[in-house]
């Protein structure tokens, strides 16, 4: 059974998931909106990471899994990756901090 994270624990783990950088766009994946959701799978005692990638066949999920279990040191010893694919991710689910990042490293976005 997975239940919500208080506001105080989803902001803490949002905030160490931004040292995940996609590693196509060099954009944190909170930023890059591809994070759908954050959960607290009770029966495992384990972070469920709702998410999706930029496209769905996407050769660097492995990186991103090991990036996010070096983020997530401190904040939470198991986690889980629940790849989501509906909804697709768009460009409108971008922060407007990422959008900024974005524009920094040369996307016209």
């Amino acid at each position: 059974m997975s239940v919500s994270l208080s506001d105080e624990r989803y902001s803490e783990i949002s905030e160490a998931l931004k040292d995940v950088v996609d590693p196509e766009l060099g954009v944190n994946i909170v930023d890059l909106g591809l994070i759908y959701d954050l959960a607290w799978d009770t029966e495992n005692d384990a972070l469920i990471i709702s998410m999706t990638l930029t496209s769905a066949g996407c050769p660097l999920t492995d990186v991103i899994e090991e990036e996010t279990a070096v983020a997530l040191d401190g904040h939470a010893e198991r986690f889980r990756i629940n790849w989501v694919w509906m909804p697709p991710w768009g460009p409108e689910k971008i922060t407007d901090d990422g959008r900024e990042m974005m524009r920094a490293i040369g996307f016209a976005i």
